[in-house]
């Protein structure tokens, strides 16, 4: 990992000094990745490879205020995710999605309980190498309400920070850390109908005595 950093460090400089193939060589190592994110946002190619092209184009104009301060990669991720944010907002015809932040804080304890906990019959590491695992838990993923989509997205797919996502989505911390604790227990529930032991399942008790 720190190789790779040092790689991008030094052809971020050698394109800052006008160096054209340095800048080739960042768009061929990241553009493909880049695609895979602006795909899962905006769930359309001509749309991702959009979203794409504007963000070289946005890393072009303001390479020289890229300080290292986070990694380039994390730099790329937050230029391409706000770019899919504003394509979707566009698309919508709207000035905001419901993603973002009301007046109110989320909190813990309006987060409805999952109806259908069980233990699961194969660990995470042996369902990771079942090749429908990947096909199942996007489609999980494309179920969820958008605003619990895109944390966990930002957050468990593109190791973005809380406080990067939240800057990225322009909602609080806060709400990034409740959003991503929902995403992942709505997930967990989908995909324990298909992975789980029905032996083991736990109808949750949402009596309050």
């Amino acid at each position: 990992m720190a190789h790779g950093v040092d790689e991008d460090r030094e052809l971020v400089q050698l394109a800052r000094r006008g160096d054209f193939d340095a800048f080739e060589e960042l768009v061929s190592k990241y553009e493909r990745r880049l695609f895979s994110l602006a795909m899962r946002i905006v769930r359309h190619q001509h749309d991702a490879e959009e979203v794409v092209q504007q963000t070289f184009l946005s890393v072009i104009e303001h390479l020289e205020q890229f300080r290292e301060e986070s990694t380039f990669h994390t730099w790329l991720t937050r230029i391409a995710t706000n770019h899919a944010l504003a394509l979707l907002r566009k698309r919508a015809n709207r000035g905001a999605l419901e993603f973002r932040d009301d007046q109110s804080s989320e909190s813990y304890a309006d987060m409805p309980l999952p109806q259908y906990i069980a233990k699961w019959q194969e660990s995470p590491e042996q369902l990771a190498h079942r090749r429908e695992v990947g096909e199942l838990l996007q489609q999980a993923l494309d179920e969820l309400d958008e605003k619990y989509r895109l944390v966990f997205l930002l957050r468990d797919v593109e190791g973005l920070s809380t406080s990067e996502a939240a800057e990225a989505l322009n909602i609080s911390e806060a709400n990034v850390k409740v959003r991503l604790l929902r995403a992942r227990l709505m997930l967990r529930e989908r995909l324990t109908k298909v992975f789980g032991d029905p032996s083991t399942q736990v109808i949750p008790d949402h009596r309050h005595d």
